[in-house]
């Protein structure tokens, strides 16, 4: 357990504290376990791998607010300082990767390379959004009936997203998967603050703290970005995130397409996604 800006969040780490760092943050509807095939592999190329539970997931504190950017921003910033770490690399999936595009503007210093996954810019998320996730987020909206359905028949919902929202056909999620993240949902209040990650996102656009938020994030990122996308996203479409307006990125962006992969790549085709990630980390400079 780690404290950061006010609350404690549950880690899970290999290697060495006097390697570089390199933080895994974990997306919708999963918990650190989610990069189980990364973090020995990270470690054992020489960097400290570390994956947190965000805010109101898994063993982290489930507090009552805080599921805006700003303060998840703060969050991870904060447990870089707190594991000992002037800076480290930051990769995200889905919502994750959504956090650290977020800590890169509004923390750079504890930001060293930024790798999203599944994870278009925040500025584009609604315009690369299939169909049927904007749907999904848009009945998420609704008070109380979306945790219900999460809670429900032991949690078979939160299979049938990760389910719809990868390869159609692939093996993932397999029984192991499946039970550990309907396991880790089923722990109330984790549902409703998961979900109040994405009612921060679509109400706060008719909000000052979203306009705000918004200014913020068109200051470009000026660290390494790597960008990789399933090219079977379920959730998000992997042909429009090819292309990020001028200005948001001015550090070197690298951009790959699994074309087997659906949302979770890093659980679908882990060596794959392995090679990329660390071909990527050893060509940043030290």
């Amino acid at each position: 357990m780690v404290a950061a800006n006010g609350a404690r969040f549950h880690v899970a780490e290999c290697g060495s504290a006097d390697d570089p760092l390199v933080l895994f943050l974990h997306g919708f509807p999963e918990f650190w376990w989610a990069w189980r095939h990364q973090l020995p592999v990270v470690a054992a190329a020489g960097y400290r791998a570390v994956a947190m539970d965000l805010r109101g997931y898994g063993a982290s504190d489930k507090t009552p607010r805080g599921y805006d950017p700003f303060t998840v921003a703060a969050d991870v910033s904060g447990v870089v300082r707190s594991l000992g770490a002037t800076d480290a690399v930051i990769v995200g999936h889905g919502w994750g990767g959504f956090v650290a595009w977020s800590t890169a503007v509004l923390a750079p210093k504890q930001v060293r390379a930024v790798g999203a996954v599944s994870a278009p810019h925040p500025l584009m998320l609604m315009r690369t959004a299939q169909p049927r996730a904007v749907a999904q987020v848009g009945w998420f909206q609704l008070p109380i009936l979306p945790e219900r359905r999460l809670l429900a028949h032991d949690g078979i919902h939160i299979e049938r997203l990760l389910r719809d929202w990868s390869a159609p056909g692939g093996s993932f999620p397999d029984a192991e998967a499946s039970r550990r993240y309907r396991a880790a949902l089923q722990v109330w209040p984790a549902p409703h603050c998961a979900l109040e990650y994405h009612r921060w996102f679509v109400r706060s656009r008719l909000r000052a703290d979203g306009r705000r938020y918004s200014a913020r994030m068109r200051t470009p990122v000026a660290v390494p970005v790597l960008q990789v996308h399933g090219a079977l996203d379920g959730a998000v479409n992997a042909a429009s995130t090819a292309t990020t307006p001028p200005g948001l990125i001015t550090g070197e962006l690298r951009h790959a397409v699994l074309t087997k992969a659906g949302h979770f790549p890093h659980e679908e085709l882990p060596e794959q996604f392995n090679k990329l990630l660390l071909d990527w980390l050893a060509g940043l400079e030290p």
